[in-house]
């Protein structure tokens, strides 16, 4: 079993108690969200129930994740608090685990972002000089800065048993209305109608364009890494730790992410890079409900010679020239939520 496999894994590469629960920040929150994990990997290894060939793994995994949990309860009962260059910042309730980092709340303006290992620090660094820069180009581009998340100020964790030290992020909060286009694609599985992801495709294009405008490529362009809000149409593209400049390998990659040729050869990236994904996005979230001309629009954006792909910028003018022919005159369409859309807490790659 999969889900078996992977828990194993991180309970065996876990270092430290914070590297599967976070960091313990005594609130009924974090308790709460420790111990629902802390669930969870207990029974997905629990040897009574795993395959055979798993079950020595299993049950060292158990006695490990058992004894790990223990440690963070006993680390966690004083909170967490960070002295940041702009101000002190304290450590709230889990808002969402990506592939290297968590990411808390911190009261209701700022979310803190730490990796779960010391040795992603190399990541949040990546992922502030990818904020520094779409920052300083939405300050001459306004209209940009709604699709990016925003650094607000940074901070160092060093851990008081282990001496590890964490870089940590603080983000402006985006969390009022905004849901995970993963969540969304679980709540629609047999995918959305184009009109209705024609505007989150329109938007997610322009924060492409504007990332490759500073030098920088996304390279993580998956659902979970696309906030979403559907009353006000808002679209926000987060999960920097990834990116990379051009002409370099990505910094990292996760398993289950769908790539294009030139990642998956361990070749260079470029801003074609991230046209491939965004539209593989695109045909992922249709589904079987792509019209014939939107499908041929995202294979030609998604041809194996990066060289044969268009920009992002070009192609926000064929995109809505694409639209105009197959609908006709452009109007506001609201999104229709289901009454109880799944698994609202992100879970972010490249994060």
């Amino acid at each position: 079993m999969r889900a078996t496999t992977e828990a194993i894994a991180a309970i065996t590469e876990a270092r430290t108690p914070e590297d599967l629960f976070g960091v313990g920040a005594g609130t009924s929150d974090a308790v709460r969200a420790a111990k629902r994990a802390f669930h969870r990997l207990a029974f997905l290894v629990h040897p009574d129930r795993v395959a055979h060939g798993e079950k020595v793994a299993a049950a060292v995994a158990f006695t490990r994740v058992a004894e790990l949990y223990e440690r963070w309860q006993v680390r966690s009962d004083g909170g967490v608090r960070f002295v940041g260059a702009h101000g002190e910042y304290a450590l709230g309730a889990l808002h969402a685990r990506g592939a290297v980092a968590n990411v808390y709340r911190s009261g209701s303006a700022t979310v803190v972002k730490i990796p779960r290992k010391p040795n992603a620090n190399m990541l949040i660094a990546n992922e502030r000089a990818a904020l520094a820069d779409l920052a300083a180009l939405a300050a001459d581009h306004t209209w940009l800065a709604p699709y990016f998340p925003r650094l607000v100020d940074r901070a160092t964790h060093v851990d008081s048993a282990s001496g590890q030290t964490r870089e940590v992020d603080v983000l402006a909060a985006m969390v009022d209305g905004f849901v995970p286009l993963s969540a969304i694609a679980r709540a629609y599985p047999d995918g959305l109608d184009q009109p209705d992801y024609a505007w989150m495709h329109r938007r997610l294009l322009r924060a492409v364009a504007g990332a490759h405008a500073t030098g920088w490529v996304h390279g993580a362009i998956f659902a979970e890494n696309v906030l979403i809000h559907p009353e006000l149409h808002g679209v926000v593209l987060v999960g920097w730790s990834f990116a990379t400049r051009p002409g370099g390998a990505l910094a990292a990659t996760v398993r289950s992410g769908t790539y294009p040729p030139e990642v998956r050869a361990g070749l260079a990236v470029s801003p074609e890079t991230d046209v491939y994904m965004v539209n593989a996005l695109m045909l992922a979230m249709l589904g079987d409900r792509a019209p014939d001309p939107i499908r041929a629009f995202a294979i030609g954006c998604m041809q194996d010679n990066p060289r044969l792909r268009p920009t992002a910028a070009d192609l926000l003018e064929e995109y809505d020239d694409l639209l105009d022919r197959t609908y006709g005159k452009r109007r506001f369409r609201p999104f229709a939520m289901p009454a109880h859309l799944p698994d609202l807490q992100p879970t972010m790659k490249g994060k």
